[in-house]
């Protein structure tokens, strides 16, 4: 276990240095002037020369890079130019708790949406509700949440009317259903697939025959014996995918004028703000790495067999 940790510290590192190179690469190569895209056109010279000033733009392409990566070990990310003393890190701190909630709310739908569903499909295979769930899988990982957002919002805010609609700015629960269930449906399809066909692979092995001719009852055999089994892929799919909903949140986010980082990032990117880009992105590439780590740990003691080589 020591030396798998410690490849997988390095390997992470790799990534964490590939993504902040090109994420400092890529947003100078994209043309345009940054200073006019924050201050406008019709900015004074003297704010537009103070503007390069901060951003660094008037240093040499490799000074700039070290300076950035300055910003990075010290942990703000770099100052922002329009609010002096708030560095890119605060403002990520102010917009994170948002955009958590709004993922683990997902989450925590897709998991009670995804799991019953896949057991029942997995207990009756190739039966109608297997075949139903089958369709609703492939319909609910089909559809993107960028139409599937409005969609909701239409039907259960401005027909219905019985959740509220993004311009009322009202909180709560209530405020976070239709947002929760936009990015938790492909997942839940997802969990929903693979529930079932783990599930179904693990019944048709001997320990489950002989815990039925033992006379175990079928709900114990389902679900202490059969369920614990079949879950361990299921876990390694929903440790990767909360990378993925903090990814789909920038979009839902937007949608539902919720804050967060992903509203944080579109704005930035209107603006062509260098430091706030680069700051969202790195955080988003800093969770994917170590929630693919802390998923491979959970992997390993959650299953014994496990050797990693």
């Amino acid at each position: 276990m020591t030396k798998f940790l410690g490849r997988r510290f390095l390997a992470s590192l790799i990534v964490v240095f590939g993504v902040v190179t090109l994420v400092f690469f890529i947003l100078r190569a994209v043309p345009g002037d940054p200073v006019e895209s924050i201050l406008g056109e019709q900015a004074l010279e003297v704010d537009k020369e103070q503007m390069r000033e901060c951003l660094n733009l008037h240093e040499p392409l490799w000074r700039q890079y070290t300076l950035f990566w300055q910003d990075v070990f010290n942990g703000t990310f770099g100052e922002l130019c329009d609010s002096p003393g708030v560095t890119v890190m605060d403002r990520l701190v102010d917009n994170i708790p948002a955009t958590f909630e709004l993922a683990l709310a997902a989450m925590g739908f897709a998991i009670l949406f995804g799991l019953p569903l896949g057991i029942i499909a997995a207990l009756r295979p190739y039966s109608w509700v297997d075949n139903t769930t089958a369709v609703v899988s492939l319909m609910g990982i089909s559809i993107p949440n960028f139409w599937l957002g409005p969609m909701l919002l239409i039907l259960f805010s401005l027909t219905l009317q019985v959740l509220p609609n993004p311009g009322a700015e009202v909180a709560g629960l209530t405020a976070l259903v239709l947002p929760a269930v936009t990015l938790g449906t492909a997942l839940s399809a997802k969990l929903v697939r693979m529930t079932r066909s783990s599930l179904l692979e693990v019944l048709n092995r001997e320990f489950v025959r002989t815990a039925k001719a033992k006379g175990v009852s079928r709900a114990n055999v389902v679900l202490k014996h059969a369920l614990r089994n079949a879950l361990i892929p299921v876990i390694t799919i929903i440790g990767l995918q909360f990378g993925a909903l903090l990814t789909g949140a920038i979009i839902v986010e937007k949608i539902f004028a919720r804050p967060g980082v992903g509203t944080l990032l579109l704005d930035a990117i209107e603006q062509r703000n260098y430091l706030i880009v680069q700051g969202c992105v790195l955080f988003i590439s800093f969770t994917y790495v170590i929630v693919n780590l802390v998923t491979d740990l959970v992997y390993g003691f959650v299953d014994p067999r496990i050797r990693y080589d």
